[in-house]
């Protein structure tokens, strides 16, 4: 029986964009993504090798895939269960949420359970243009494309003797053992500002962190100085991404004992905790925001409310009495 054939994923066709940008053959490209050839070579041709897009590439497979389908979508076909995701959709609700609790609230219903992408799908393919801004509108992300696309050729890959985060101790992986760190940026208007995000996996703790500049050394000094002000019990190890900022990253762990790890390219979801408490503060700052004109005692004053709003996911405790709970049981 022959090989049974998956389609390309958003993620494989960035790394085509990515690698086509570095010149590799397409019979290289399918080795590193343990594809054939021909499999690669059909995807750009669609394009043109010198105009290959992800984001255009995944776009052209969704509409192929809808028009098969068309007449077939699932919400389209049910009015309680178009009805139901509309109205959660309205109340802001993602459409995880709302496909996790439709299988609790109807778990031998079929008919009334949908895929959170079957629900982006409908978002963005099948409804109509005018009802299809408004629903992007309700989305915390409210991108104009479905997935995480970066454009044009990989900027990130600066950093020297990366730590990834396959090596970092299965301590870090069960929050169980506090002191485990994630970090970014957040770009503001134009992206020529910025702010600093780190947060304290276990207790959700978040330190939004004022930045003049967003180069390594700037980011760096501004960083080390958060750090000072944390008990020494609660530094152990900081998870990043790849961007530049942080090339820095072997006079940081010097200067602080924190070793740095370093997710895959383009895999946000490695940063979990970093990534949903970005989009807290996005509450606060939309995009669009010139974080030069943000004075230092607002950000902190957010960071603030932050850790001082109760948390499903703590019992109902706050970041700040969770952490606090901690290092007085360590100095007890």
């Amino acid at each position: 029986m022959g090989k049974k054939y998956d389609r390309l994923g958003l993620n494989e066709r960035i790394e085509i964009e990515k690698l086509l940008s570095h010149k590799l053959s397409y019979a290289e490209i399918g080795r590193k993504l343990g594809r054939s050839k021909s499999t690669i070579q059909r995807e750009v041709a669609k394009q043109g090798r010198k105009k290959y897009k992800a984001s255009k590439g995944e776009h052209i497979y969704i509409s192929n895939y809808s028009q098969k389908r068309w007449n077939r979508s699932k919400i389209k076909l049910n009015l309680e269960l178009e009805k139901y995701v509309m109205n959660k959709l309205d109340l802001r609700w993602s459409p995880m949420q709302i496909s996790i609790k439709l299988k609790e609230k109807y778990p031998t219903d079929k008919t009334m359970q949908i895929s959170h992408e079957a629900i982006y799908m409908y978002i963005y393919v099948h409804a109509k243009q005018e009802l299809k801004i408004e629903l992007i509108k309700q989305l915390r992300q409210k991108r104009r494309y479905r997935g995480n696309v970066r454009r044009g050729k990989d900027k990130r890959t600066t950093i020297v003797d990366p730590i990834r985060i396959d090596e970092r101790p299965e301590e870090v992986k069960g929050r169980l053992i506090p002191g485990h760190w994630e970090g970014d940026l957040i770009l503001g208007k134009d992206r020529t500002s910025a702010i600093g995000t780190l947060v304290e996996r276990t207790t959700r703790t978040i330190i939004i962190v004022p930045l003049k500049t967003r180069d390594a050394a700037s980011v760096r000094k501004a960083f080390v100085k958060e750090f000072k002000l944390i008990p020494k019990q609660m530094k152990r190890s900081m998870t990043y991404d790849n961007g530049s900022e942080m090339a820095e990253h072997k006079l940081f762990t010097k200067q602080t004992k924190i070793a740095v790890y370093f997710t895959h390219p383009y895999s946000p979801w490695e940063r979990p905790t970093n990534e949903n408490s970005n989009g807290l503060v996005r509450d606060y700052f939309p995009k669009g925001t010139d974080f030069s004109s943000i004075s230092k005692a607002r950000l902190k004053e957010v960071q603030n409310q932050l850790n001082e709003r109760p948390r499903k996911v703590l019992n109902w405790k706050t970041p700040k009495e969770v952490f606090e709970e901690i290092i007085l049981n360590k100095i007890n």
